[in-house]
């Protein structure tokens, strides 16, 4: 490494953010310059630990460490080939990613882990910068051609990959825009979609088509599409939100996190919404439901919206502060994390049951919630919810947001034409190569594994199309994404 001893010397620190009373006001994103030299500053923290578990740690198998030592030497372009090498989309990952490679840095142990993702985002921004990111179009294709249902971030790195790799590649897109969740799902304050733009463009300039407006399954047949294509990749995610049904669940007021989150994308993008049809927190007393990054991402849209009152209520209890000893490093702990929204203002409670909701008029008015404990009462460590006697109680409430997860992809429509089967979850079960119960058709993503997160998309993208290609072709030269087997423990 190129300065070993850094960590000693050098505090962690990030760049600035914009102060949450103006960051508020807009939806760019508010992160301030990041100097070269604050960047190498801090890549010279990155200590010469012989093991380094931010490898196993990222999904990705991310080269940490080597790009952290250019970085501090100045060798920013080969910083770059080394980060591209593992990571189709470094720029996605570096403002998204909650970054499990840092929990996993040695220095975590007893510091302040080295800024992994802040590092990777400086050097694929420079690299955009000095013009060294520039499109790669193949130099011979195969003749053989592969369809990609779906234009998140796994379907985005298949399609890369195998274009690459010669194959003439079609990618399919229902909504109107590119990139799935990273454009319409991720706030702007989070993600500014030109950033999302910028690398779709790159990749029509390689030769990747994309369509659309396109709902496979319904505007184009599964029977179609496999007599069209030599392959077919699977990456839809897991687009079915987990619903409350309970009493009042159907007045106007209660509505998916989902719902809201695209509609102000949509309107961010300049789009008209009907004002029967606006979900807004304008003045209003808002509660969100679920703790999680999308309760979140409400929360910080609800600030931009100019919402009265923000309450986020959680159905488990507080996560501890420090990682507890049954989760010892470098294993991702639950820990009580916050978010930039929570800077931004809101009230957090926790280990609360939504009983119902009630209203007149088909307008929602009140919500009705109970207190809860949990407890391991058999000595596991298996948690056990009841409702606290005498806590149910009533509040006020304009606009309640469902922000519950995931449960699985959407059955009716491609997946049941195709006739594909489904594991206990609901998910799309393959073998080791990706492919599913039907030979040519392969998936990746969340709607294999489940809801998780944009580095593990990235990494399944990768490796299905190491996959396919193979199978196209009788072997490969695409890398295989090898995440570590610390990484597996994650399963947000």
């Amino acid at each position: 490494m190129g300065k070993p001893l850094g960590f000693l010397h050098l505090e962690r620190r990030g760049p600035a953010r914009a102060p949450a009373s103006k960051r508020v006001k807009g939806w760019k994103e508010f992160y301030g310059e990041w100097p070269d030299k604050n960047s190498q500053d801090q890549a010279g923290r990155c200590m010469d630990c012989a093991v380094p578990f931010c490898h196993t740690g990222c999904p990705l198998g991310n080269l940490i460490p080597d790009w952290n030592d250019l970085v501090y030497r100045g060798k920013w372009e080969q910083a770059l080939n080394m980060l591209l090498a593992t990571n189709n989309f470094p720029e996605f990952t570096g403002r998204i990613c909650p970054a499990p490679c840092e929990e996993s840095c040695v220095l975590n142990i007893n510091q302040d882990p080295v800024t992994i993702e802040y590092i990777e985002k400086a050097i694929v921004e420079k690299g955009f910068q000095e013009g060294w990111i520039k499109p790669m179009p193949p130099e011979s294709r195969t003749g053989k051609s592969v369809a990609i249902v779906g234009s998140g971030p796994a379907g985005l790195a298949a399609a890369q990959q195998l274009n690459r790799a010669g194959h003439q590649v079609t990618v399919y897109e229902r909504d109107e825009y590119v990139g799935g969740l990273l454009t319409l799902g991720i706030p702007d304050f989070k993600l500014e979609k030109e950033v999302v733009q910028r690398q779709v463009n790159l990749m029509q300039e390689e030769g990747i088509v994309f369509k659309t407006g396109v709902n496979v399954g319904v505007d184009i047949s599964a029977g179609q599409l496999r007599e069209q294509f030599d392959a077919v990749c699977l990456t839809g995610g897991a687009t079915m939100a987990r619903d409350l049904q309970v009493p009042g669940r159907g007045l106007g007021g209660v509505y998916l996190a989902m719902d809201y989150l695209t509609q102000q994308n949509r309107i961010n993008a300049g789009q008209t919404i009907p004002a029967s049809e606006r979900i807004s927190a304008t003045g209003k007393r808002v509660v969100i439901l679920g703790g999680g990054d999308t309760g979140a991402d409400c929360l910080g849209t609800a600030h931009r919206q100019g919402a009265k009152e923000i309450y986020q209520y959680e159905l488990l209890p507080k996560p501890p502060l420090q990682r507890s000893d049954n989760e010892p490093w470098p294993y991702w702990p639950v820990v009580l994390r916050s978010s930039a929204a929570h800077e931004e203002g809101g009230k957090r409670e926790y280990s609360l049951l939504t009983k119902g909701f009630l209203g007149t008029n088909g307008k929602l008015e009140k919500l009705v919630a109970v207190e809860v404990n949990w407890a391991t009462p058999d000595g596991t460590d298996r948690l056990v919810m009841q409702e606290k006697t005498g806590s149910e109680f009533e509040m006020k409430v304009d606009l309640v947001l469902l922000a519950l997860g995931f449960v699985s992809p959407e059955h009716v429509g491609l997946l049941d034409e195709l006739g594909l089967s489904y594991d206990p979850m609901g998910n799309v079960p393959t073998d080791d190569q990706h492919m599913t119960s039907i030979t040519g058709i392969f998936a990746a993503g969340d709607i294999r594994r489940g809801q998780s997160l944009v580095v593990w998309a990235i990494a399944e993208g990768r490796e299905a199309a190491h996959h396919i290609d193979t199978y196209l072709m009788g072997s490969t030269a695409l890398p295989r994404s090898l995440p570590g087997a610390l990484a597996k423990t994650i399963s947000m």
